[in-house]
């Protein structure tokens, strides 16, 4: 209860530190856009973010910008994707900024003509990896995919050390992966694994039978509940946060190699809302934002 406690509070005070920062830099400047982002009265965001960073992130967007609302549309990855693509396929424009954690969603919508050109503020100092070369997307966050383990459970000594380890018979029945065809983070890891072992890997991973969840997050619960033992992937930062949290969850960097996984925003080519979407693009990138996106997940 005390930590529950504590942690309000130190939101409380990020909220209040960032509103007065953001709100003075408002004061200072003379954006013609503001005034037509107010007019536009919002900006409907789809992203891959966790629920609770998506609604802290819209919530100091709203405090630092009175009158313009953030509607989040939050889910995995790949849904965001399918929803986008079943929207444009029915001429129904929703979206003004992209949010996914799969790059090749980046690629194929590029491709369709589906995003904007536009930089957020400073983006010329980004590194190289996390500019796209076209000026569209930029990457926002970004995330290691590790293991897991219940410490409870399992002593680190006997945790497997490399994704090879997992294809041990010993773990049969013991395993959890989050689901590719839900999370663009994981089909990231997918894509990294095959890369490095081949499909062959796979084949041999679901021999062990392990649980499938949806989301990045999901293995983190399963496996601090108990009900499954070690996590075959999950969010690095994600995983942190439970463990401060007291749950009983052990990390593993895989020897052989861990995915990072860069999350890029967008500006669909198709906005309703096109001003609001560069002010909250830029907003989202600004040196608070992220520094939030830090201390609160420690991405």
């Amino acid at each position: 209860m005390r930590a529950k406690r504590r942690e309000r509070v130190l939101i409380v005070a990020a909220t209040f530190i960032l509103t007065i920062s953001l709100t003075r830099g408002i004061c200072l400047s003379q954006d013609a856009r503001l005034a037509e982002a107010r007019r536009e009265g919002k900006v409907v965001w789809y992203t891959g973010a966790a629920l609770f960073t998506a609604d802290r992130v819209a919530k100091f967007f709203e405090l630092a910008y009175p009158g313009i609302k953030v509607e989040v549309q939050r889910s995995g990855s790949e849904r965001i994707l399918q929803r986008l693509m079943q929207e444009a396929a029915a001429g129904i424009k929703n979206a003004d900024v992209f949010n996914s954690s799969d790059v090749g969603h980046y690629v194929f919508l590029k491709k369709k003509g589906m995003l904007a050109k536009y930089a957020p503020a400073g983006a010329e100092r980004f590194p190289e990896s996390f500019r796209d070369p076209d000026g569209i997307a930029f990457g926002w966050r970004a995330f290691l995919i590790v293991m897991s383990y219940n410490s409870k459970l399992l002593s680190s000594a006997d945790a497997p050390k490399t994704w090879k380890d997992l294809l041990d018979p010993k773990w049969k029945g013991k395993l959890v992966t989050a689901h590719p065809g839900y999370s663009g983070a994981i089909a990231t890891y997918i894509l990294a694994l095959v890369n490095l072992y081949g499909w062959d890997y796979f084949k041999q991973l679901a021999q062990n039978k392990p649980h499938l969840t949806q989301s990045v997050h999901d293995p983190a619960q399963v496996v601090a509940a108990g009900e499954r033992v070690v996590g075959a992937n999950g969010a690095e930062y994600f995983l942190y946060s439970e463990r401060k949290k007291g749950n009983p969850i052990g990390i593993v960097y895989p020897q052989d190699g861990v995915p990072l996984v860069v999350s890029p925003s967008a500006i669909t080519s198709s906005s309703p809302h096109p001003a609001a979407a560069r002010l909250f693009t830029d907003f989202i990138f600004t040196k608070n934002v992220q520094r939030f996106l830090a201390d609160s997940e420690g991405l």
